[in-house]
């Protein structure tokens, strides 16, 4: 069997049929499907080890902690943090964000310091650190992207100054598709003492993640957008700073004693996870990291005895699905397409366009019909749409498990979706 073959076996989604058509699933960088491995860890830890974690001593809560934290040892193996107590468990990239954006605001941001993002975030790597900056008198400044959609990181040097605090940029743009240098981004903020954060939400799944070779300060990540359940998210924290940072959250489990004259908190991780945690969602991401090993061509089996081994087989269908749908879209004069690659390899396989004359939403709608899912409408990116001129943009997102046969009659019915409309 083929490795595209038998991945896609894992994924009981993929199987099913919309409008009596084979299912054709382009919105990844909005959720991913899910295999059927981290479907039955989830019911399994939901109906045998339904209890609290980290309080009782019966046999369930101990089944529940142990599913929990061996999914943090998964996660800081997976992208080589150097501890477990630097991995956060969240209910995704966007309370990640927010968490940061509150607690390093409340250690370290003060009137009249300042914070950068990029003109390609995501809402949720914009609007927390807005309401940081609204709450403790400072500035946000952004760093614009040209018309290809690559950063202008010749104005980043110019933009940091002897109260910046922190930069927030994101790895890989969920609309554009370019993956930003974001090593070389770190570097050059470190050589001014200025922290980052990654957003990772994308990079997660298409670049392999090694924190302490980024040398990142922080990087956070959703559990839907890499085969876990939704709810679930991650975030990474360098210890001397998330050692120096308030809680966000109070209340149960995150305290060390707690009297009426004082309270102190308990050592992390647990400072930043208060209340019960989503302990049957969070276990997925351990059943989700294998599987992201093997859909990088990494793995060598997974629960149900499946074995993938064709690593080259991956990568080169991958890289043959992205170029293909690249030059058809950029070879059509009807298309517009977004985020441009000085080369294909600094390229996912996402594909944000629109085509003049056309209503996104219509198009998408069309082509639901023609058993393909796109998403279509501005992304959570306002500001970048504003920046091309457009209200929305219809977008083709894919992972490992699409195939080129995919491709080619998405490319065939978006044809005729436009000949229909134009």
């Amino acid at each position: 069997m083929a490795a595209t073959d038998e991945i896609r076996s894992l994924f009981p989604a993929l199987s099913r049929k919309v409008y009596g058509k084979n299912l054709v699933y382009f919105d990844n960088a909005a959720t991913v499907q899910r295999p059927q491995s981290v479907i039955d860890c989830w019911n399994r830890i939901t109906r045998d080890s339904n209890a609290n974690i980290h309080r009782a001593v019966h046999l369930l809560a101990e089944e529940a902690t142990d599913a929990y934290e061996s999914a943090r040892d998964a996660v800081r193996n997976f992208i080589n943090a150097s501890s477990r107590e630097e991995v956060i468990f969240t209910s995704g990239a966007t309370a990640s964000i927010n968490l940061v954006a509150f607690s390093f605001g409340e250690a370290f941001v003060g009137e009249g310091d300042e914070v950068i993002v990029s003109e390609a975030e995501h809402h949720s790597d914009i609007v927390p650190w807005q309401m940081m900056c609204r709450r403790r008198g400072a500035a946000l400044k952004v760093l614009p992207v040209d018309d290809t959609g690559h950063l202008r990181l010749d104005l980043l040097d110019s933009l940091i100054t002897s109260r910046t605090r922190i930069v927030a940029v994101t790895h890989i743009s969920n609309v554009l598709g370019l993956i930003n240098p974001v090593k070389d981004i770190v570097a050059r903020c470190h050589s001014e003492g200025v922290p980052v954060l990654i957003d990772g939400a994308q990079g997660i799944v298409h670049r392999n993640v090694d924190v302490q070779d980024l040398d990142c300060d922080f990087y956070v990540f959703s559990g839907h957008k890499m085969y876990a359940v939704p709810g679930t998210g991650v975030l990474y924290g360098k210890m001397k700073w998330l050692e120096r940072m308030p809680p966000f959250m109070t209340g149960g489990e995150m305290v060390g004693t707690v009297s009426f004259s004082g309270t102190t908190f308990a050592p992390l991780p647990m400072k930043f996870e208060a209340g019960t945690q989503n302990f049957s969602g969070a276990a997925t991401l351990k059943t989700a990291v294998d599987m992201a090993l093997i859909m990088r061509g990494e793995g060598v089996g997974v629960n149900d005895g499946c074995c993938v081994s064709h690593r080259k087989e991956l990568l080169e269908n991958e890289a043959a699905v992205r170029d293909y749908l690249l030059d058809k879209l950029l070879s059509d004069n009807r298309i517009h397409l977004y985020g441009i690659p000085s080369a294909a390899e600094e390229k996912i396989p996402l594909f944000s366009f629109t085509v003049e004359g056309v209503h996104h939403e219509d198009l998408a709608l069309i082509l639901d019909k023609m058993g393909i899912a796109l998403r279509s409408g501005q992304m959570c990116a306002e500001p970048l749409m504003d920046r091309f001129g457009v209200t929305g943009m219809l977008r083709a997102s894919l992972v490992a498990y699409n195939t080129m046969e995919e491709a080619e009659y998405f490319i065939s019915s978006l044809d005729k979706a436009i000949k229909m409309l134009v």
